[in-house]
């Protein structure tokens, strides 16, 4: 153990005895979500604090740590970039989050960023947001993997627990933890995808249904989303291409085949996303086609009943010029006769316009 260790040398070769206290976040900017030491695929310890855990790491020369950050600040983020020796420019992504999905090798470290996505409860017919997006960064080096998480639906408990329930996969070393996050977050993709495609559905069968009340503002609502989606999702396929075939990088044999599972995975999810968008921009032609098809209708009509409303205007003001000699002004039926005519030609200029399917 380093001189600099707040804690004397430990040895535990049993994990019977007493054990260290958990550490408390040391920083107020972000926390420490979780930290442990595994060897050959075991949680030796419940909690450690990253510096003692990293030092009985290298002490033994076998295991390695997992640190789990949630929303580091600089100060934090700058105390275990020193322990771990991680990289300025690494170190400055991970604080300032909001970054494409990409891969970057620094010596022996390799540093990924994965955008997650969540899918959100809606009604089809509001305008309201659909996906939200957060990020998962890992490092891994040869005895550590420290996994920053930016979002509150980027929880990655499960993929702990499933992998201490499986110490052969564990063993494999911190990128068998690389594996399991990408996996975890492609999976979410799978997730959203099927919940967005149950949303098209949805909308295409509504677009064209007779008489549907669905706005165009929620297609180009559910578009807009798709296209974030697409943005979060599409950039992750070089990085997983260049974890499974680029042969420099540090990653054993095994993982590169998980790896292979997860590349196609994501490739079945982009062309499904791609296919939304495609499907998305015929819906939104078919519904201004729709609503243009309405509004002629309208238009129809309108122009319709200003005809039948021109003809007794018409007459009633020709005799509203107060002429002295006018035709039948004496004639003691001048007046139905007038009225008479103008229902008469009301009625066929109705007959006419319903026939041609105006009215």
């Amino acid at each position: 153990m380093s001189s600099n260790s707040p804690l004397p040398s430990f040895h535990w070769p049993s994990w019977s005895g007493t054990r260290p206290e958990p550490s408390k976040p040391a920083h107020p900017e972000g926390r420490v979500v979780d930290c442990a030491v595994y060897v050959d695929g075991e949680r030796l310890w419940d909690q450690c604090t990253y510096k003692n855990g990293l030092d009985e790491v290298r002490e033994r020369k076998n295991g390695f740590v997992w640190l789990g950050l949630l929303e580091p600040g600089k100060e934090l983020m700058t105390d275990v970039a020193k322990t771990f020796g991680l990289h300025a420019l690494a170190v400055e992504d991970a604080v300032q989050a909001r970054q494409r999905p990409k891969l970057e090798r620094y010596d022996d470290v390799l540093f990924v960023v994965l955008r997650t996505v969540q899918y959100l409860e809606h009604e089809l017919t509001t305008v309201s947001e659909i996906v939200d997006t957060g990020e998962v960064m890992v490092f891994t080096g040869p005895d550590f993997v420290i996994t920053v998480r930016h979002g509150e639906h980027t929880g990655l408990a499960s993929v702990r627990r499933d992998l201490e329930s499986d110490p052969k996969r564990l063993a494999l070393g911190p990128t068998a933890v690389l594996h399991a996050v990408a996996d975890h977050v492609v999976d979410n993709y799978v997730s959203v995808t099927a919940a967005i495609e149950a949303d098209v559905d949805a909308m295409e069968e509504a677009v064209f249904t007779p008489s549907s009340k669905l706005q165009i503002d929620a297609i180009y609502q559910l578009k807009r989303e798709v296209v974030e989606l697409r943005g979060a999702v599409k950039p992750l396929a070089l990085p997983l291409q260049l974890l499974t075939q680029d042969t420099a990088l540090p990653l054993p044999k095994e993982i590169r085949r998980y790896m292979r599972d997860v590349t196609d995975h994501h490739t079945a999810v982009t062309e499904q996303i791609l296919d939304f968008n495609e499907s998305l921009s015929a819906l939104i032609n078919a519904a201004l086609a729709k609503v243009s098809v309405q509004q002629n209708t309208d238009m129809r009509k309108i122009s319709a009943y200003a005809a039948m409303a021109a003809v007794p205007t018409m007459i009633a003001g020709v005799y509203g010029m107060n002429f002295e000699h006018m035709p039948e002004l004496s004639w003691t039926f001048g007046y139905p006769a007038v009225i008479a005519i103008m229902l008469a030609l009301c009625a066929l200029l109705y007959a006419n316009f319903h026939r041609n399917n105006w009215l």
